[in-house]
């Protein structure tokens, strides 16, 4: 099974992408999934379709400034817009008058859980995968955040790139083999994104200690990019905080990735009585 694509326009302008998977009969369930920095819905397409044979209608953005959706490359003036998006996309799934899941994976899930915590109107269900909720800041990073306002205030599109490392992905390797040739992958954030993902994880982990919503939350604890600690603000309010022993920062992209998929959709039929 393939998605639809089609695209839709942000309530400030941009054109963005949607990818769409539908189940072969009645939906039980509508799913929103938001992808991680540097990554687009594309990477995602045996992720949707396992889920649409689960029987669940699944969209996926292409996040803004990102994949094949309209935004400066990895930018944003602030981090609501994100949410503007999820508000705006959940509105429209609504409509179909099914529960409605929210599935975040690594910047997704920040942007997920800090959707969630934001007074906007909430899904039935939240998911997360390896969401970051906590930072270290070590040598570079530390004068980035003290130089950074200074830097955004007169060059708020500066580009600050890590190393691509493609173990860093996923235990089989390929992923970030795969990852690292495409040619829609975003292999920078701005100055400006940056801070405001700091501001947002300073924010959302504090905040997600008044979440009054089911939610399941899986990690993989030699994620090297989100590390495994990053989402244990999430521990006394998740319903599971599910750590899987072994598997990269791509839960979901690694060989067991489906299995998993498998186990949060056993989470939310229960959860919510489908």
């Amino acid at each position: 099974m393939t998605a639809v694509v089609d695209h839709g326009t942000t309530r400030d302008g941009l054109i963005q992408l949607r990818r769409r998977w539908r189940p072969a009969g009645d939906a039980k369930a509508a799913m929103l999934m938001v992808h991680g920095l540097g990554e687009h819905s594309g990477r995602y397409e045996h992720v949707g379709a396992h889920f649409a044979e689960r029987g669940y209608d699944v969209v996926m953005l292409d996040n803004r400034g990102f994949g094949a959706s309209g935004g400066r490359r990895a930018y944003v003036d602030s981090f609501s817009q994100f949410h503007d998006d999820v508000e705006d996309q959940l509105a429209v799934i609504r409509q179909l008058g099914l529960p409605t899941v929210l599935l975040g994976h690594s910047l997704g899930g920040l942007i997920s859980s800090g959707y969630c915590t934001s007074g906007r109107p909430l899904p039935d269900a939240l998911v997360l995968s390896g969401p970051p909720l906590g930072y270290e800041l070590e040598g570079s990073e530390k004068i980035l955040k003290m130089a950074g306002p200074l830097i955004r205030r007169f060059r708020p599109g500066f580009e600050v790139r890590d190393e691509f490392d493609p173990a860093n992905y996923a235990t089989d390797i390929t992923v970030g083999e795969r990852f690292f040739e495409d040619p829609l992958r975003v292999d920078f954030k701005t100055i400006s994104l940056a801070l405001e993902m700091v501001g947002e994880i300073d924010r959302v982990k504090d905040a997600v200690a008044g979440l009054d919503l089911p939610t399941w939350v899986g990690h993989g604890d030699v994620d090297r990019i989100v590390p495994v600690w990053a989402s244990e603000p999430l521990e006394s309010v998740a319903a599971v905080r599910r750590v899987y022993d072994g598997l990269g920062h791509e839960i979901l992209n690694e060989p067991v990735g489906l299995d998993i998929a498998d186990e949060m959709a056993a989470w939310i039929e229960q959860t919510l009585g489908l």
